[in-house]
Order: C-alpha cells, then sequence, then structure tokens
C-alpha cells in the first residue's frame, strides 16, 4: 500500500446532516432468513425487452439464469434460492417513477439449498475477456448508485483509464451497509480491486473513504499490501460520496458537463461492486444478495442484513423489530436522496442499500412549502455550483429551453439545497419534474423529426413513381404513332391490315410497360 500522504481538494458547497449512523453498525452482519416468496425484478437497462430463460411453473435451483439479455448491454438475473416460479408478470419495485417492473415470482424451497455455482478462476493469468464476461454471466451491476451492468461499463474503458476510484464514503446519513461489507469483509473488496485493475490497466486504485469510520479504515489498510492501492481518507460532508465530487476531492480534477468520468482517464466504482467482482471471479458466486441496511428509530434492532435479492421490505423490517404504531416513513435509500415507499411489500433489488424506518419525531414530515425569500443558501451548498434558485423558478414555470441553459442536466439531485431552504420547497422534486418534461420534449422532438423524414421520403417516391409512369405512358403513345396509317384509297382489306397491325403494336407496347413493371418490383 502506499503511505504518502495525498493532496485533497475541497469539495464545494455541501452540508453536515446528522449521521444516525452508529445504530446499525452495533453488531456484525446477520442473515436475512429465507422469505416464503421472492419476487425478483429481471427488467433490463433502457427497458429492453428481455429474453426470459423460465416459465409458470417451472422449478429453477439457486443460481439458475432467468433472464438473458436481447443485447450485449443487458444485465443477467438469476434465481437467488431454489423454487418454483409461479408468476411473471409487472409488480411495482421501489423506483422513482412508481412504475411497475417485470418481475419473476419463486416460490422458495427451504429444503432445496444446493447452489450451481460458476467454476472459479485463477484471476491473475485469466485474459481481460474471460474476467469481463464472467462479470457478466455473474449479473453484476453497480451496486452504489443506478445499478448499471457492470460489465458494460469496464467494456467502454478499456484503454483509457489511468485511475481507479473505490468509492467507499457512504455520506448519507443512517446508511452504513459499505462500512459494515468493510469491517467484515475487506479482504474481498481488496481482490476485486486488484481484479479491476487488472481489467483497466490503471496505474493505481484510490479507496475514498470518510473519516467517520475508523474501523472500516483500520480494515481496508490491514489488507492494502498493493503499493498500487492507496486508502484516502476525507472529511466527512455530504455529498462527498457522489461520483463526481469523490474524484474531485481525490484528484482536483473537474469532469466536464456532458462527459462521463472514463473521458478524463478515471472509473470510479462502489466498495459493494468490487466485493462482487471478487466473489464472482474467485468463488464463482453470482450476484443473489447484497448488504442492505435497516435503520430508523421505528426498529428495535437496527442492523445490517445480507438479503437475497427479492426478499419484501416487510420481512426485512420484521427481522429488525418494527413497531407499526411508531412507523412514520418508511424509506428506500438515505433520507435525502431516497424514495419514499408506499408500503413494505415492495422487494429488495441489487440497488437496495438501504430501508429507513422513522418516527414523526425522528424525521418530522415537510410543512407546507412558502415563497422563496431569495436568501441564496441554496446556492452556498450546490456541490455542483449551480444556481438552485434560477432553477427553480424555470422549473416551476416549464420553462425548460433557459433550465438546460442553466445545466439542469448537472444537478446530481443531491437534496442538499432542499435541506437548507427555509422556505421548505422541495426543490428536488421540481428537479426531476423539468428533467422529465425535458426528456419528454426531446422525445416529441425526435418523432416529429422522424414523422418529418418519412414524410420526404414518401413524396419523393411518389414523385419518382410518377415520373416513371408519365415515361411508360409516353412510350406507349410513341409506338402507338410510329406504325403507318392507312393511305387514302386503300382497299377495305387493307385498311383492316393496318388497324389490326396498330392493334398488334398497342398490345406490344402495353406488354413491355408490364415487363418494365416487372422489373421495378
Amino acid at each position: 500500500m502506499n503511505n504518502a500522504l495525498p493532496k485533497l481538494w475541497s469539495l464545494p458547497g455541501g452540508i453536515h446532516p446528522p449521521e444516525n449512523k452508529s445504530q446499525s453498525l452495533n453488531g456484525p452482519i446477520r442473515m436475512a432468513a429465507l422469505p416464503p416468496q421472492l419476487t425478483v425484478p429481471v427488467t433490463q437497462p433502457d427497458y429492453a425487452t428481455p429474453q426470459l430463460c423460465v416459465q409458470v411453473g417451472d422449478r429453477v435451483h439457486k443460481g439458475q439464469a432467468l433472464v438473458r439479455a436481447a443485447q450485449s448491454s443487458g444485465l443477467l438475473a438469476h434465481a437467488p434460492a431454489a423454487g418454483v416460479v409461479s408468476a411473471i408478470a409487472g409488480y411495482p419495485v421501489p423506483n422513482a417513477s412508481g412504475l411497475p417492473e417485470l418481475c419473476v415470482v419463486i416460490d422458495t424451497d427451504p429444503t432445496d439449498t444446493r447452489w450451481a455455482k460458476l467454476k472459479a478462476l485463477d484471476y491473475p493469468g485469466a485474459s481481460i475477456d474471460t474476467l469481463i464476461e464472467r462479470i457478466a454471466d455473474a449479473g453484476i451491476s453497480g451496486l452504489g448508485g443506478a445499478g448499471f451492468p457492470t460489465q458494460l461499463k469496464l467494456r467502454s474503458t478499456l484503454q483509457q483509464v489511468d485511475t481507479l476510484v473505490l468509492n467507499a464514503a457512504e455520506c448519507e446519513p443512517f446508511i452504513t451497509a459499505d462500512a459494515a461489507l468493510l469491517c467484515e469483509r475487506a479482504a474481498d473488496v481488496v481482490t476485486g480491486g486488484l481484479i479491476l485493475l487488472q481489467i483497466t490497466g490503471a496505474g493505481r486504485c484510490l479507496i475514498g473513504i470518510e473519516d467517520n469510520k475508523p474501523q472500516a479504515i483500520a480494515a481496508l489498510q490491514q489488507h492494502c499490501s498493493d503499493d498500487r492501492l492507496q486508502v484516502v481518507v476525507i472529511p466527512a460532508r455530504y455529498p462527498s460520496g457522489a461520483e463526481n465530487q469523490l474524484i474531485h476531492i481525490l484528484t482536483g480534477k473537474e469532469i466536464p458537463s456532458g462527459t462521463l468520468a472514463v473521458h478524463s482517464g478515471i472509473l470510479c466504482h462502489n466498495v459493494g461492486t468490487a466485493y462482487a467482482i471478487a466473489r464472482a471471479v474467485v468463488h464463482g458466486e453470482q450476484l443473489l444478495s447484497r448488504i442492505t441496511t435497516a435503520s430508523g428509530a421505528a426498529l428495535r434492532e437496527p442492523a445490517n442484513y445480507e438479503v437475497l435479492t427479492g426478499t419484501p421490505v416487510a420481512a426485512l423490517l420484521q427481522h429488525s423489530g418494527v413497531d407499526h404504531t411508531q412507523l412514520s416513513r418508511l424509506l428506500c435509500g438515505g433520507p435525502l436522496m431516497g424514495i419514499e415507499l408506499p408500503h413494505a411489500q415492495l422487494p429488495v433489488t441489487k440497488t437496495t442499500n438501504c430501508v429507513v424506518a422513522t418516527t414523526e419525531a425522528e424525521l418530522p414530515s415537510p410543512p407546507p412549502a412558502q415563497a422563496c425569500i431569495r436568501c441564496g443558501l441554496c446556492v452556498d451548498v450546490c456541490p455542483v455550483q449551480l444556481l438552485p434558485q434560477q432553477l427553480y423558478w424555470f422549473a416551476r414555470s416549464k420553462e425548460y429551453t433557459k433550465a438546460q441553459a442553466h445545466n439542469l442536466q448537472d444537478c446530481i439531485e443531491c437534496g442538499a439545497c432542499a435541506y437548507v431552504c427555509p422556505s421548505h420547497i422541495p426543490l428536488v422534486q421540481y428537479y426531476r419534474n423539468a428533467k422529465a418534461g425535458i426528456r419528454e420534449q426531446s422525445d416529441k422532438h425526435q418523432r416529429a423529426d422522424y414523422a418529418k423524414q418519412r414524410f420526404e421520403v414518401h413524396q419523393q417516391r411518389v414523385a419518382l413513381e410518377q415520373a416513371q409512369n408519365d415515361q411508360r405512358r409516353a412510350e406507349r403513345a410513341a409506338a402507338v404513332k410510329a406504325q403507318p396509317a392507312a393511305a387514302p384509297g386503300t382497299s377495305a382489306q387493307d385498311a383492316i391490315a393496318a388497324a389490326l397491325a396498330r392493334v398488334q403494336a398497342k398490345k406490344a407496347a402495353q406488354s413491355i410497360d408490364a415487363g418494365k413493371q416487372g422489373d421495378s418490383k
């Protein structure tokens, strides 16, 4: 491990909300019990149509593929446990849109504990293609953000990366899943980092972690013996765990608007993703579970659980001793960037890092929004250095062109602006609605352009057919006109013969015309 103290760059803006992390870090990671039923989302990135590998009534074993993507950018989903497929349909899942997603429902069989693992690989001797293929076969997606397929992210970065960043900042209140993972399984996280270095060819790996996680820091430092690995401790400040913000703190680089970090030679992965990569490559394990924090004052025993994907949130709350009489709000994710769940029957997914069950006293319901007083506090805390107040006015009045001109697309929706707003304006909601409006507007323009192109092609085809018909009519008229008419004073027999010749010439012209039409088809 490189022990040189790195230079850190300060995070512009940011806030220091109450951390509320100690409640769930009071013990080891617990194993969540196998529920009677698992609802496994199989929706693909960009909602591409998946190729289902199972149908209702099929018996599946643990680790069996449920869906294989129709395209290379797809994401595999596996059965987290053995059982029988009882339904394949759209079900509500934790997402911001509230729309249902295609899911495979499995009635689990606790007596069948077999696991069809993949063959373990000797990763130092494995090729890059072999390692990426293994990551794809294991169904690994980003465990710290939007769940983008890891294999696709890696394939797009080959020969471009000089720095690998492992994100262990975990800056949002309540969430301790990564900290618990590092405290107990840091060796596998480090192995995953070494595998990523081998795939990307990067010269160094920076592991960024906030200074409020001393046990996790010590565990990482204990296992980072490779000189290419460096544990970088950064000041605790929200949202230092956002990808571009962490990259800036560690390297000083500003990722240009509209570009990806890889375009600047940096690849960022969550430590949970690195752990899943190590388990897939070294142990042949598909991504069937994840560490999820269960916290909040409505739980008697907050803790971190290893949970099978598809497990109902209600089962997780039951393990933690939920008090339904005290439960006020149920969140998936933290209180700043998470989403409020309508009920607890939604499943845990690969991106569910935390479930917060709060009381009214712990997280009071926001009061009614009041008029903006132009205090400028939102500008001071914006980590992207935008103008949240101005964006609010544009979003509210649906002036999407102006919002785009003020770089609305760069907003990371961290919620820092709404947190400090004295008028309690739900700023992030306005920004999300504006982004959705911009996407809808862009889709309309694309559809209009496509319709215009089709109309123009249709007009060109009609004009071409008209010109061809005119040419054929002219050729027929010329063929008929070329036949000699009966001269004056000729006999009736000669006149009949001339008329018959003209008819034959006309038929010949029509035959030529039909032949041309057949050739054009």
